[in-house]
């Protein structure tokens, strides 16, 4: 709470003040502080970061599962790790924590079909839902789905519990490069072909 001359003003009700270049500065009336931003905002927001669609696979003693993500990305090159958030409450989540491994395997547009099935929006078993493609294995032993734009073997190092999903580093232990040259995106709550110009 602040005080000015007429007496106390929520800090909530201030303008804010917004750097919009190097050394200046403008005043945002319609911007204020304090303002709790709802669940829906935060997913409808999240909608306009688009993001390539992945199939997460894993092998091993706790059994064969495998999901969909679009929550992936980066982390090091050193050495190569990314991350994967997964929800607690997926089917697969057990299987991924027994196994300690995964791959991510980036879908082409021809493969759009997979998400929905890996995503449990199907009534393909766990089992089903590997039917009818073309699978092998690399260093960990995670299914390899060929034909994908690229998939990334990995082996989880470390995780990190956040509200429902738990966020999994990954180092990288081999990497399969595809030959498509298109790749899939899911923005706006709907899917996107992106196609990268041959040099």
């Amino acid at each position: 709470m602040q005080h000015g001359r007429g007496g106390a003003v929520s800090a909530s009700a201030l303008p804010v003040t917004v750097r919009v270049a190097p050394y200046c500065f403008r005043t945002v009336p319609g911007l204020e502080l304090g303002v709790p931003v709802s669940k829906t905002a935060y997913r409808d927001a999240m909608a306009r970061l688009g993001a390539a669609v992945n199939v997460i696979t894993t092998d091993g003693p706790g059994g064969r599962a495998g999901f969909t993500a679009s929550a992936v990305t980066s982390v090091t090159d050193m050495p190569p790790t990314l991350l994967v958030c997964a929800n607690r409450s997926n089917d697969s989540y057990p299987l991924l924590k027994a196994n300690g491994v995964l791959c991510v395997n980036t879908l082409t547009p021809a493969q759009e079909h997979l998400s929905g099935r890996f995503a449990g929006m199907t009534d393909h078993t766990m089992d089903g839902r590997f039917e009818g493609q073309s699978w092998h294995t690399l260093e960990t032993g995670s299914p390899v789905l060929d034909e994908a734009v690229v998939a990334f073997d990995c082996r989880i190092t470390d995780q990190a519990e956040v509200g429902t999903h738990t966020v999994f580093f990954c180092e990288v232990e081999a990497i399969r490069t595809g030959d498509a040259h298109e790749g899939l995106i899911y923005y706006g709550r709907g899917y996107h072909a992106v196609k990268a110009e041959k040099k």
